[in-house]
């Protein structure tokens, strides 16, 4: 019963995190600033994005509810609050603000970050860390992103 709980506790947070980062996107996606850019060849359509946010904000709650009933550390506690706050922050910075070099540096750290839950807590999660790996990938994914709209921009 405590893991469904905290499962429905760490949904409600990630998935306000995703609701605060859309409130401060200013249009995002949408956008005429970021529709006008000259975006990676590998840029997912509009859709692909919620889509995959919803996913892996659904396996990194089941994750984290797993990980804090194993290891209710304050290094989890404090690593989950800077994962939080990169997360959110890269709306505003990057899509709000349009600074899309410090964007890729809000990027580059959150995937570090998220590199740290999974590679830290592998052996003591075993295949639990899968449910990590999504997030890490669409990072990455998301760091190239960025990456490439910095260089051609």
């Amino acid at each position: 019963m405590k893991i469904l709980k905290l499962i429905v506790l760490f949904l409600i947070i990630n998935f306000g995190a995703l609701a605060i980062g859309s409130w401060l996107m200013d249009g995002g996606s949408t956008s005429a600033w970021y529709t006008n850019l000259n975006q990676a060849p590998w840029t997912p359509p509009g859709w692909a994005f919620g889509a995959a946010w919803s996913f892996i904000m659904i396996c990194f709650s089941v994750y984290m509810a797993y990980l804090y009933t194993e290891s209710p550390t304050t290094k989890v506690k404090t690593l989950f609050l800077i994962q939080f706050v990169l997360n959110v922050s890269w709306n505003f910075i990057f899509f709000n603000q349009h600074l899309i070099s410090l964007g890729l540096l809000d990027i580059i750290l959150l995937t570090i970050v998220v590199a740290v839950f999974l590679f830290t807590y592998m052996k003591q999660l075993k295949i639990k860390s899968l449910l990590i790996l999504p997030y890490f990938v669409w990072l990455c994914i998301a760091t190239s992103l960025n990456a490439y709209i910095l260089f051609n921009n």
